[in-house]
């Protein structure tokens, strides 16, 4: 066995999955509309049953539909026999993946499924067989041959359930008009729920912690009130808090260079009057867009009426995780 001998057979496996795959363009029919009808309409929890491989595919379709706005969950068959038919109310629908469509768990929960009334979808590779006739709507997920060269183990038949899956989830998640504010909500901890959800005042150094000095303060005098608050600047203030300026590292190497007087030279002379700025209840992501934008590392926080009321600067985004 050379390494030619393996590219070719994961390229036949490859090729037999993907013509599979093709094959259920024509199955985007009346029964895939039914099927989402019934999902969209669905008052409770859309249910997912499968024994063995159609199980775990099962698990990550009612995770897709979980996280894309159509609440959903996973019940293994032989467990709901054993008292988890209980998870099952009279609002939910039954979502029943089984490639020969006779599997003896998912056949025993049957008619507990129907006394209860509500909308049994099955993906089946067999149309003929007892779940596909049973089910309130079956979609043909039936495959010419498996990628398996024994033809036993579920490997072209998964693949198309799962695509299934995912089509019915992404038509419902299209219908609903789901956001990615609404995506982020179901995803706090990951990097998209954090640039969208996170506003500034999350993050921002507010109080006392926020660089100002006033607008006669000398240079040498603001320069200690950066370097006691760390952010790389300082914003400079009128008697009643209201944003004058900002002075930044760029701006003290561009005073020395011209040969300011740092013990002399009050502030206002050589700070840079209308800065960028952010307000509290903008996304963290916008700050980020200015910072690229501007080709600056820090911003002001300022209120509707101009007052000061917060800084951040890149490492705070960085922290975050918006970055």
């Amino acid at each position: 066995m050379n390494d030619l001998k393996f590219q070719q057979l994961g390229l036949a496996v490859i090729e037999t999955e993907a013509a599979a795959v093709a094959a259920l363009a024509p199955r985007i029919d009346a029964n895939f509309a039914a099927a989402c009808r019934h999902m969209l309409a669905c008052e409770g929890r859309i249910v997912v049953v499968g024994m063995g491989k159609s199980g775990h595919v099962g698990g990550k379709i009612a995770a897709t539909l979980a996280s894309t706005g159509s609440p959903a969950f996973f019940v293994h068959p032989g467990e709901a026999s054993h008292g988890d038919l209980g998870m099952i109310t009279a609002k939910d629908v039954v979502l029943a993946l089984s490639n020969s469509g006779e599997t003896d768990e998912i056949l025993t929960i049957l008619p507990l499924i129907k006394r209860l009334g509500i909308p049994l979808i099955s993906l089946c590779g067999n149309p003929a067989s007892t779940l596909a006739r049973t089910a309130s709507v079956n979609i043909d997920v039936s495959v010419e041959r498996e990628a398996c060269p024994l033809g036993l183990a579920p490997t072209s038949s998964t693949t198309v359930a799962l695509v299934m899956g995912d089509a019915m989830a992404i038509a419902l998640l299209e219908t609903r008009g789901f956001t990615p504010e609404d995506f982020a909500r179901s995803h706090p901890a990951g990097s998209l729920g954090k640039r969208l959800l996170l506003h500034i005042s999350d993050i921002m150094h507010s109080g006392d912690d926020v660089p100002r000095v006033g607008h006669d303060t000398l240079l040498s005098d603001a320069l200690l009130e950066m370097t006691r608050k760390r952010l790389g600047m300082t914003a400079v203030v009128d008697a009643d808090g209201r944003l004058d300026g900002v002075f930044t590292d760029g701006d003290l190497r561009r005073a020395l260079d011209h040969g300011v007087d740092v013990h002399h030279t009050p502030i206002h002379q050589v700070m840079t009057r209308h800065g960028k700025t952010a307000r509290a209840d903008m996304l963290a992501a916008e700050a980020l867009q200015i910072m690229d934008e501007s080709k600056i590392n820090g911003l002001l926080v300022v209120a509707d009426d101009g007052r000061l009321v917060g800084a951040l600067n890149m490492h705070d985004l960085l922290r975050a995780g918006v970055v």
